[in-house]
């Protein structure tokens, strides 16, 4: 978490900067991203909320995300992490979401994505999509890592202003 923190103080600065907002939806990083950004004080001013969408009854409840939504889309895909990015976002009325999804091991999904895999995207004025595989199988590991990369994410999608 502490690798974490300066990544999340350069998000904070430019959302505070910038008058906007943030939500994050996440899976496999159980809460890391969140927990980052709201380590920066004042975080108030620009985090809106998120939740662990881990399971699909989570996904229903927590991001209204319907089985017809979910048509021709699979978790742990670039297109599913946008989807929730978005979702997120218009939910909370922020002006940036971001949304991840993955497998952090030791084993592999269902989808037969092997563990170290995962897809992070933000939606707000610009959009962006990608997809980490780690290699390992590392359960906190990749957790650590996915989140670093979500956040690395965030600074490229967020100019400094």
């Amino acid at each position: 978490m502490k690798a974490l923190v300066p990544l999340a103080q350069t998000i904070a600065a430019r959302l505070i900067a910038r008058k906007e907002t943030i939500a994050i939806a996440e899976s496999s990083t159980g809460g890391l991203v969140a927990a980052a950004l709201l380590s920066v004080p004042g975080a108030s001013a620009y985090f809106l909320g998120g939740a662990v969408v881990y399971t699909k009854s989570a996904r229903a409840a927590l991001l209204g995300i319907t089985d017809k939504d979910m048509e021709g889309v699979r978790a742990a895909t670039e297109a599913y992490s946008l989807m929730i990015a978005r979702r997120v976002r218009e939910r909370h009325g922020a002006t940036w979401g971001l949304g991840e999804t993955g497998a952090t091991g030791p084993t592999g999904n269902r989808y037969g994505d092997p563990a170290g895999h995962t897809c992070i995207a933000v939606a707000g004025p610009s959009e962006k999509a990608v997809t980490l595989r780690t290699g390992s199988a590392d359960r906190v590991a990749n957790m650590d890592a996915f989140a670093k990369r979500a956040l690395d994410l965030l600074i490229e999608a967020i100019p400094a202003k």
